[in-house]
């Protein structure tokens, strides 16, 4: 684990996307203190800034990051390509493998300035599966990135707002394969790492709620044994550790019930479980948290929005969100 000194680095995604307006929103907004810069293209970020009709001053940036603190006293915004060099004439609003290869060489090089500890942690703007899919980048998602290039094994998504905490016992697998994984090791995985999650925001003793997999968490048995056979004993052995856990709880009122604030976590069993209700409540204050892994990830909580894309619309709340969440994760380290 990295000292979590320095700035935040947020990665720019796939530059055919929204990541460049609402970064440019973001450095328009000017309300955030903590120094954070850019890595993605610059040219793209001017060009996406002056098509919303935002001005901001750029600083291009290279691998030393030299000139960092001079460029923000002097309220630029550093942007580092990572070697990067888009052509001019990239299409926006359109899936491109020269978009897909740059948003993986950007978030490839956050990582790894992120385990040199030369940043405070990382915030990402939305990539394209199938643009990284076409320039032969075959990854599901921003998570198994940011795990295989760590090294980290043990890792979950976080899925956060205002109201509610969800962490996910599978990602990004399909629904028969998320019930096979559903195995008495994943299970107390999952639960340690809710704990965790928790306690980067500072609870120490969080109360963790168990959704069920079943229909009414099988109703002992009637409507299938995962429930009985599999995450009744994982919670019981989380008990043992001192885990402040209960559960399963019916999957249609659990998540209610955490938003009233009888728990400070839920554990979701597979991905639309937990997605549906966190996305409901609010997608521009939604954040994505990967937990595990040895520096601090946060995310906006939605896709690249090709359909809006140089429109102005794209809305910069939630990259602000989950900016300021990395923040509080930072705050609550131990000093």
């Amino acid at each position: 684990m990295n000292n979590f000194g320095g700035p935040l680095a947020i990665t720019m995604g796939d530059p055919a996307g929204i990541g460049p307006e609402i970064i440019a929103k973001m450095a328009a907004n000017n309300s955030v203190t903590t120094p954070y810069f850019i890595i993605g293209d610059p040219h793209v970020l001017r060009r996406a800034a002056d098509n919303a009709g935002i001005h901001i001053k750029i600083h291009e940036l290279t691998s030393t990051l030299a000139g960092f603190d001079d460029a923000w006293g002097r309220e630029e915004l550093s942007v580092y390509s990572a070697g990067v060099t888009l052509p001019d004439d990239l299409p926006v609003g359109k899936v491109d493998a020269r978009a897909g290869a740059a948003s993986y060489t950007w978030v490839a090089s956050a990582i790894d300035l992120a385990l040199a500890g030369r940043i405070a942690g990382i915030v990402t703007a939305p990539i394209n599966k199938e643009a990284m899919r076409l320039a032969g980048i075959d990854y599901p998602g921003h998570t198994e990135i940011l795990a295989e290039r760590s090294g980290t094994t043990d890792f979950a998504m976080v899925l956060a707002n205002d109201e509610l905490r969800v962490i996910l016992v599978s990602i990004h697998v399909s629904l028969l394969d998320a019930i096979q994984a559903i195995t008495i090791d994943n299970e107390l995985r999952t639960f340690r790492l809710a704990q965790a999650a928790c306690q980067a925001f500072g609870i120490e003793k969080p109360r963790i709620a168990v959704a069920g997999l079943n229909p009414h968490a099988s109703e002992n048995g009637l409507f299938g044994r995962e429930d009985l056979d599999v995450i009744v004993p994982a919670i019981h052995q989380a008990k043992l550790e001192g885990l402040n856990i209960s559960g399963p709880w019916p999957g249609d009122t659990v998540f209610m019930r955490a938003r009233r604030g009888e728990f400070d976590i839920v554990v979701a069993q597979y991905h639309d479980q937990g997605l549906i209700p966190v996305k409901y409540l609010s997608v521009d204050h939604g954040v994505n948290i990967t937990i595990g892994l040895p520096f601090i990830r946060t995310s906006v909580d939605h896709g690249t929005a090709f359909d809006i894309v140089g429109t102005g619309l794209a809305e910069h709340s939630s990259l602000l969100y989950a900016f300021a969440q990395a923040e509080k994760m930072i705050s609550a380290q131990p000093q």
